[in-house]
């Protein structure tokens, strides 16, 4: 996917609590919102596993996009002639934090 369509949606989940996360990753119409959806998903996973923090106070505190490599293709056009497809990559960053929920 690329960068332009990674960062509309870290925008949205940028310092954000994780179960409001998933929710509105959940909600988004963006193709792009799966794949972090699973990234979150995994984030969590390894804090709560490796770590022994609670879901429930675990905060995003940095989400970034990063480009990558370029991946080039050729499609075939008239006279014998070829045309470069370039679809670009990203690499995407996420932190979480623990924070005491206050109410």
């Amino acid at each position: 996917m690329s960068v332009f369509k990674a960062q509309r949606v870290l925008d949205e989940i940028r310092w954000r609590y994780y179960e409001e996360t998933v929710m509105i990753l959940n909600l988004m119409p963006y193709r792009a919102s799966y794949p972090i959806l699973k990234l979150v998903y995994s984030a969590a996973a390894n804090a709560t596993h490796y770590r022994d923090f609670d879901k429930t106070n675990l905060f995003i505190t940095k989400a970034e996009v990063s480009r990558s490599t370029i991946m080039k293709k050729f499609r075939p056009r008239a006279r014998g002639r070829s045309y470069s497809i370039k679809k670009t990559m990203c690499n995407i960053t996420i932190v979480l934090n623990i924070v005491k929920k206050s109410k």
